[in-house]
């Protein structure tokens, strides 16, 4: 039932646009086993543990729906200890995902519906484990005054690190999540997110784009890029990435950045049959790969590299001088003057007859102006 479910789901996508893509089931569970990565042992040994996990652009619930099933299958987690969290935009698919919710015995009034970004139905929440798949390039512009009037909050609202281009709300999804980590002396939060390109190369220094990576940086919550292989989704082919980020970086990690690349051939299988532009899975050894890497924070040949937080800075500097210019007025130069287009133009005309006549007097008398007014050599 699970699979003819995302087969109907898949369906009713491949016309939509490349931003609006269901995630693959391949890329829910890397990503799932990313942000849970360390913190098997501690979740194991305190089954009792209450774990809530929330996804800002739920869905149908794909992604806690995943997440709950790996910590009380995988791990043996108490399912009733676990709980889900989300909010959708559409009414439809809102509806599936508070169905599924209920269907499997979990607090329906959890999942909301509304606009995330200009309407959250969860202020003052806080969450140890967040995952998201926002779409990619979708606008704003249909809420830009409410996301504007918040970042004029600075800090005290969730977008005071600077905005994206109204083309792109991914980097305020993200924003958004990064106000409801808890706190680290409460055990901090991890967030697991898909972008695209533009969240890594967008935008010039000084621009809201840089703006909000910066801080990230700074604040030192960015804790792993994990490149995937193209050919991923559905109904985009495009690269994308799984970024990391958190407040609770253990100390070994800490001021470091690491980069996974799972975009390399060996990592990249082939399916028997395309599902869309779908012609590329990973295997739970690729999965295990990926996450074990990931999990170490050591350079791997080929795989993997650790970066200071340094490394990813850079400052645009404009360097102004004064204009220079050198005027000596000689016989030479004034004689390549008058042989200028500047100079014979004004006695152009296509005008014939008086009115030439006219036009070419007028046209000398400005060059006689203008030598007149020259300092010509003694």
């Amino acid at each position: 039932m699970g699979l003819i479910y995302e087969h109907l789901i898949r369906k009713f996508k491949e016309g939509a646009a490349a931003g609006e893509q269901y995630t693959p089931r391949d890329v829910v569970q890397l990503l799932v086993q990313l942000v849970f990565a360390d913190v098997e042992d501690t979740l194991k040994r305190s089954k009792g543990r209450l774990v809530a996990i929330y996804d800002p652009a739920v869905g149908t619930g794909g992604m806690v729906t995943v997440a709950k099933e790996y910590l009380t299958t995988e791990w043996g987690l108490d399912p009733t200890n676990v709980f889900i969290y989300g909010q959708e935009l559409r009414e439809k698919t809102y509806a599936i995902c508070k169905a599924d919710a209920l269907m499997k015995g979990d607090d329906g009034s959890r999942i909301k519906q509304g606009n995330t970004l200009s309407d959250d139905k969860l202020i003052g929440h806080q969450f140890n484990f967040m995952m998201v798949n926002p779409e990619f390039g979708t606008d704003w512009k249909k809420i830009e005054d409410t996301i504007r009037k918040e970042a004029e909050r600075g800090f005290d609202g969730r977008f005071g690190a600077g905005l994206p281009d109204v083309g792109d709300a991914s980097f305020l999804f993200l924003q958004h999540m990064i106000s409801k980590m808890t706190p680290v002396d409460k055990g901090g939060s991890v967030i697991g997110i898909v972008f695209n390109g533009s969240p890594l190369f967008n935008g010039d220094a000084g621009s809201g784009w840089s703006d909000i990576r910066k801080w990230i940086i700074q604040s030192d919550w960015l804790d792993a890029i994990v490149a995937l292989p193209e050919d991923m989704f559905y109904n985009t082919n495009i690269a994308t990435y799984l970024w990391i980020v958190r407040n609770n970086k253990s100390a070994d990690r800490r001021g470091t950045i690491t980069l996974v690349n799972g975009n390399q051939e060996r990592l990249r299988t082939l399916m028997r049959r395309n599902l869309g532009k779908k012609r590329v899975e990973l295997t739970p050894a690729t999965i295990a790969e990926l996450v074990s890497v990931y999990r170490e924070g050591k350079p791997v040949p080929k795989l993997a590299q650790v970066f200071d937080l340094e490394d990813f800075g850079f400052t645009r500097v404009i360097v102004e001088r004064p204009l220079r210019l050198r005027f000596e007025i000689t016989d030479e130069r004034l004689a390549e003057f008058q042989k200028s287009g500047f100079y014979t133009g004004l006695v152009v005309t296509k005008k014939v007859g008086d009115k030439a006549r006219l036009d070419i007097a007028r046209g000398e008398k400005k060059q006689r102006v203008i030598v007149a007014a020259l300092p010509l050599p003694q």
